[in-house]
């Protein structure tokens, strides 16, 4: 089996979509953990499978991952689009690469907050990571398709 690439030789492009591709597993285990907590809860009679077709339908655990999991659909579309931008401008850089490791590890504090209490403080604050690397990359975005990067 061939060698995975090292992160040094991979080229900018794939290191900087390489946390957003961790982001979609991020995605998918936060589906995996919904789908275990309703199933938990109905066997335990907590909800029933009806009750899942309403917004506030969920108990208090699958609620919270509900939530979090709908996030996962908000901000980070535009984490996206700087990334491709970037991409086909070829403006990708060092800056542009940790901006988007800071943005994956800003949404992992973030879920991990959100998910496991009812802290909307810190999580406001724990938002502000991944939203300074989301900043970053459509600023530089923004800079590369005006012409001003």
């Amino acid at each position: 089996m061939p060698e995975a690439p090292s992160f040094a030789l991979m080229s900018p492009a794939t290191q900087l979509l390489l946390p957003l591709f961790l982001h979609f597993g991020l995605v998918v285990s936060l589906y995996a953990a919904l789908t275990w907590f309703r199933l938990v809860a109905v066997r335990r009679g907590e909800a029933s499978k009806n009750d899942f077709a309403r917004a506030d339908g969920d108990p208090p655990v699958s609620a919270r991952i509900q939530r979090n999991l709908a996030n996962q659909f908000e901000a980070p579309v535009f984490a996206w689009i700087g990334a491709l931008l970037l991409i086909l401008t070829s403006h990708v850089n060092t800056w542009d690469v940790a901006a988007a490791w800071v943005f994956l590890f800003g949404r992992l504090a973030h879920t991990a907050v959100q998910c496991s209490g009812d802290n909307v403080a810190l999580r406001g604050q724990v938002f502000t990571i991944n939203f300074l690397g989301l900043a970053w990359l459509m600023g530089h975005a923004c800079a590369a398709v005006t012409g001003l990067a």
